[in-house]
């Protein structure tokens, strides 16, 4: 009899511990992750910093997606085929590689070109795209600030009325999430999360510049964008503009990420794989190259992971297709109104950690600071960049090797001069939409897409991201940083056996020659003196002789 109560205890016991796990498997269920089972996705821009964060997170953290179309176009004698093999080779997917084995089967590479008529896809890849996909994830741009405005205008603007009508084909389609930037309006102090009317129709511009050659667009170019520091945040503008006037009854919404830096936490704390923004910033403060910069180091930093924008993107879609919202909505993903980080702050931060964790190879010792002042500024550059640039490459000429420096300076103040204009000015991004959003996920999916950036600690954060920097972008190992550091010390010993030879040179040509400099130089050598012999530990040493 008490075998069989106890088999019967053993069986309630089994269907208990069975319901619990029933229970929290219900409960640990993914809204987010579930939207994508078993449907097909097409990306433009996958191969972007952006685009390569967005495929890895949906093969890892929507592992039930059936295809993931990537739009890509033949670059430099590769075929679309090989431009992804290249791609699955990067860094950023070892960790998928290891936890969703086989994953990669579920990647398709479409040849198409955003500048192209039809967007460049034959008719077969077209109508399967049509007939299959039922979210598009629009992340393709060209982003640089000094690109020539017709291009800018092909890519950025024609480029997204030619995905809108590939788009209007769809029988599946429920999102289009266009991921723009948070300064296409920086023309405004205040900026909401709505779209805001431009100062020219998009269809005005593209008349405008069809019919003009290079020249004649870039004379132009000046008086069109004037309010905005260059045709990328310009053209950014046009195309939401474009979207709001063309996407019709499309279940559309806009991501506008502020200035888009290394991962938090995904798929590795810090990585990154270009110079653009603060990463070039750091890079060249860590080489010892940028001594001075013209900043407002009051104003917000307003950085953001790329691995937050990448989760409120998949969110987004999941969003808009589920809760059909009666507009189209725009997220401004920004830190600064949450998590505030000023530029200052930046400066205060990450000096000390690019001491802690010096680059391999350095030119100078890594000193470099923000300075309000713009003509301190020009004279801090004139006395710390020029002046030893051409001064070492004149001694290179000299002895028969090739200048690097003034070159390398040239290129820093080019990125320098377009990166000035947000460094200089502040902005105020409202994140109505975005708070909104986060109260409608689950707790789960807070987790898995956690693009919430108030739990982000500033100081860990910037010293994963100069780790990043160091180990993903510079290729210098980690097990290098003891090397590096002694290799640091021995560079500031000469930096400061240099500073004192200038000055005694200094003083021995200039100020030796004045009776009066004489004197002053002889009372501050007694006043040396008089100190050394008031400290403990000479008049130690004295006593014990």
């Amino acid at each position: 009899m008490s075998i069989a109560i106890a088999l019967s205890n053993l069986e309630t016991s089994i269907n208990t511990s069975l319901c619990a796990a029933f229970n929290m498997t219900e409960t640990m269920s993914s809204p987010v992750s579930d939207f994508y089972r078993d449907r097909c996705i097409l990306i433009t821009g996958a191969t972007g910093f952006m685009g390569k964060v967005l495929v890895e997170k949906l093969l890892r953290s929507c592992s039930g997606v059936k295809t993931i179309y990537l739009l890509l176009r033949p670059k430099e004698g590769q075929e679309p085929k090989q431009r992804l093999e290249e791609l699955l080779k990067t860094k950023i997917f070892e960790r998928v590689r290891q936890e969703r084995p086989g994953c990669f089967s579920k990647l398709v590479p479409v040849a198409g070109d955003l500048t192209l008529s039809g967007l460049g896809i034959s008719p077969t890849d077209q109508q399967l795209l049509v007939s299959s996909v039922s979210v598009v994830f629009h992340s393709a741009a060209t982003v640089k600030f000094d690109e020539p405005l017709k291009r800018s205008v092909d890519m950025n603007v024609l480029g997204t009325r030619r995905l809108v009508e590939l788009c209007h084909k769809m029988t599946h389609l429920e999102a289009l999430i266009h991921v723009s930037t948070a300064y296409c309006n920086c023309d405004r102090e205040q900026v909401d999360e709505v779209v805001y009317k431009p100062p020219v129709p998009p269809q005005k511009i593209i008349d405008t510049i069809e019919w003009m050659d290079e020249d004649l667009v870039g004379a132009l170019t000046p008086h069109l964008i004037k309010g905005r520091p260059n045709t990328y945040t310009y053209t950014k503008a046009l195309a939401e503009t474009l979207l709001v006037e063309e996407s019709g009854a499309l279940p559309v919404a806009i991501v506008r990420p502020s200035i888009v830096t290394a991962a938090w936490k995904e798929p590795f704390p810090g990585w990154v794989d270009n110079f653009n923004g603060p990463t070039g910033l750091i890079v060249a403060t860590s080489k010892g190259i940028l001594r001075s910069m013209h900043c407002k180091s009051s104003s917000i930093a307003d950085l953001i992971p790329v691995d937050v924008v990448i989760n409120l993107v998949i969110t987004v879609a999941w969003y808009t297709a589920a809760h059909r919202p009666n507009s189209l909505l725009v997220y401004n993903c920004s830190s600064g109104s949450t998590n505030t980080l000023t530029w200052g702050g930046v400066e205060r931060l990450a000096i000390p950690l690019i001491l802690r964790h010096p680059s391999h190879e350095i030119f100078f010792y890594p000193n470099g600071s923000f300075t309000n002042s713009r003509l301190w500024n020009h004279l801090s550059v004139l006395l710390y960049h020029h002046c030893p640039a051409y001064i070492i490459d004149t001694l290179a000429v000299l002895t028969g090797h090739k200048p690097q420096l003034v070159p390398l300076y040239r290129k820093l103040h080019r990125a320098i001069q377009c990166l000035e204009y947000f460094t200089t000015h502040e902005w105020a991004f409202s994140c109505n939409n975005v708070t909104m959003l986060l109260g409608k996920v689950s707790s789960e999916d807070k987790q898995e897409f956690n693009f919430d950036i108030r739990s982000l600690h500033w100081p860990t954060y910037l010293e994963d991201y100069i780790l990043g920097i160091r180990q993903f972008l510079l290729k210098e190992e980690l097990s290098s940083l003891p090397s590096a550091r002694k290799s640091l010390k021995r560079i500031y010993m000469y930096t400061k056996f240099g500073h004192m030879l200038i000055m005694v040179f200094a003083w021995k040509t200039i100020f030796m020659r004045f009776r009066g400099a004489r004197k002053l130089w002889y009372v501050f050598l007694s006043m040396v003196l008089k100190l050394y012999n008031l400290l403990p530990l000479p008049r130690m040493l004295a006593a014990c002789s």
